[in-house]
């Protein structure tokens, strides 16, 4: 009898190991809709990082790109580069997206298979039933942004955990690059042209 308490504790213990190994990271609560920007020229890096929901939906995460392969959303959905599937892909797996601008938009779908629908990162707004459907956690790990997505169309919002696929980017920033407005040149042109007229009188006197 002891034996077999032994044997069921072990098994019991064996599956939570088990399924702990295989958990994904889920992003940082408060993280939901943030935006992703490229933060430098060099390429951008995604890793799958896998789903803690087991296999009840089959997942396909996209970059959306517009009708020239540029990064943005035109509206038409074929034009975007499928990355992971969250069943099929395995964990570790990376697919490098190129060099993109600094400051350049990012933006990703997961299309729900099993359901048809179509989730965004970004504002709640972009999405079927109005919640937000991905966390986008920066410095994750050094130079790494996680996001995390959840599957489930709930208008509600009570079952979004997040946890339904995972993965992280390389060479992303949450914060958008500052570019300085036509404006901010040319107040900066004729600030350096006063300081000019100014320094030529000096040495003229």
């Amino acid at each position: 009898m002891t034996k077999k308490i032994n044997l069921l504790i072990a098994g019991v213990l064996s599956s939570i190991a088990s399924v702990s190994a295989y958990a994904a990271p889920v992003a940082a609560p408060g993280t939901e809709g943030l935006p992703i920007f490229a933060s430098a020229t060099d390429p951008v890096v995604a890793t799958y990082q896998g789903n803690s929901d087991g296999t009840v939906y089959s997942n396909d995460l996209y970059l959306m790109l517009n009708a020239s392969g540029q990064a943005g959303n035109d509206g038409d959905l074929s034009n975007d580069l499928l990355l992971f599937n969250s069943l099929a892909s395995s964990v570790g797996e990376t697919k490098s997206l190129g060099p993109f601008a600094s400051g350049t938009d990012l933006m990703f779908r997961l299309h729900v298979t099993n359901t048809g629908h179509d989730f965004f990162t970004g504002p709640a707004s972009s999405n079927p039933d109005g919640q937000f459907h991905a966390r986008v956690e920066q410095n994750w790990l050094p130079n790494t942004t996680l996001i995390s997505f959840e599957d489930l169309h709930d208008t509600v919002g009570n079952s979004s955990v997040f946890n339904d696929l995972s993965f992280s980017l390389t060479n992303t920033t949450t914060i958008a690059a500052a570019v300085p407005e036509p404006e901010a040149y040319a107040m900066m042109l004729a600030g350096l042209g006063l300081v000019s007229v100014v320094i030529r009188r000096r040495k003229k006197a």
